[in-house]
């Protein structure tokens, strides 16, 4: 019968064998690292010897060093420049890269928005930090507002009254009819 699923079971290496492996497999990774640095030493040294000639400066007249001299200035300009363009290229090719990426993020919608803080300040103020001098109309957004007449509340206070009142008024049919011609006058 197997053990129920939710018995832990042991594991199937030990700590210590687990241990042992990693050492091993740590061991082998810093080896291979070691071998790509040291080929990459070998290129670099290759590459170095393919471009830059060992210099026989012995047997030369001043003459022939100033010349050697003009001749490695003009090098290091020309190396100075293709630095300088593969550099431009680089960061050119760089805010591409991030432009592309924020209009990724953008078509996604997954950016986060920062959190807005609460301004207070009226319309009037908002228009005039935008508009500057040009704003002379103000905006007074109270105006607008649906006004409330007080005299209707009153009357129906006075309606209410005493209630014992209201219920003998509009008990039975006579009622009834005041209820719905009330109804009708507060309609229209």
């Amino acid at each position: 019968m197997p053990p129920a699923p939710w018995i832990s079971q042991k594991p199937a290496l030990s700590a210590s064998r687990k241990m042992h492996l990693k050492t091993i497999i740590l061991s082998l990774a810093k080896e291979q690292l070691d071998q790509e640095e040291s080929e990459r030493e070998r290129e670099k040294e290759k590459a170095l010897a393919e471009r830059v000639p060992d210099l026989e400066l012995n047997n030369l007249s001043s003459q022939e060093l100033q010349d050697l001299c003009r001749e490695l200035h003009s090098k290091i300009d020309v190396t100075d420049e293709e630095r300088y363009d593969t550099e431009m290229k680089a960061g050119k090719h760089a805010k591409e890269i991030l432009d592309l990426s924020q209009k990724i993020f953008d078509l996604r919608g997954k950016f986060k928005r920062p959190p807005l803080r609460r301004v207070r300040m009226s319309a009037d103020a908002m228009l005039r930090a935008l508009l500057g001098s040009k704003h002379k109309v103000s905006m007074d957004l109270r105006a607008n507002l649906k006004s409330v007449k007080k005299e209707e509340k009153e009357d129906k206070a006075q309606d209410i009254g005493d209630w014992r009142k209201n219920v003998e008024a509009m008990s039975g049919m006579e009622g009834r009819k005041k209820m719905f011609d009330t109804a009708l006058q507060h309609q229209s």
